[in-house]
């Protein structure tokens, strides 16, 4: 993996054994595709159900070249998830799955040259009218608020997903972005992908 894993627990007590847990199953996910560039993973309680306790939420943003692999078990998914252990197991199950499919869609060859670069905003100065966005490609790009197209740069925030044309003639700072353009997260829906 190319960034350091991101573990971020959200209405639920931190614990080493479930981050231990996660570390191992991050890394598992290697075995089925070694280019990953950065996993996220969010651990949350959102409320207390009656019949079943408290149904853990695990989401899981796995960022591959090009594309990025979101598995989002909800909490009225499986009464089991009212164990955390089993809900993390299952959602890197599923990840997994998402991996080998997506792995299989792009018959084994990774192309980052197709499509649009992607990557997340790393930095924004709203005040000043500039940002950086960490690419998938992993390099730093610079840019101005004047490069944001279909939509406005003061509602851009850190973390936001976005694809961006980078200038061919790098700066005296670097890169930089002609184009940025705010993208919505993708969101797992089993039925979206057929492999056949």
């Amino acid at each position: 993996m190319q960034t350091p894993l991101e573990l971020a627990f959200l209405d639920v007590a931190p614990s080493d054994e479930i981050k231990a847990l996660v570390t191992e199953k991050a890394n598992h996910l290697e075995k089925f595709y070694d280019g990953i560039t950065s996993c996220h993973v969010y651990i949350r309680a959102p409320h207390q159900s009656q019949k079943t306790g408290n149904l853990y939420e695990v989401t899981i943003e796995v960022r591959v070249p090009g594309d990025e692999l979101v598995v989002r078990h909800h909490q009225n998914d499986a009464a089991e998830h009212a164990h955390l252990h089993v809900a993390v197991r299952d959602a890197f199950a599923a990840m997994a799955r998402e991996i080998k499919r997506w792995k299989a869609k792009i018959g084994g060859d990774v192309k980052t040259h197709d499509g649009p670069l992607q990557g997340r905003v790393a930095e924004i100065n709203h005040d000043e009218g500039y940002g950086q966005i960490i690419a998938t490609d992993q390099r730093l790009v610079y840019f101005h608020k004047n490069s944001v197209v279909d939509g406005s740069f003061d509602d851009l925030q850190q973390r936001d997903p976005v694809e961006l044309v980078v200038q061919a003639d790098e700066s005296e700072i670097g890169p930089q972005a002609s184009t940025v353009r705010k993208i919505g997260p993708m969101s797992y829906d089993p039925k979206a992908r057929h492999v056949p």
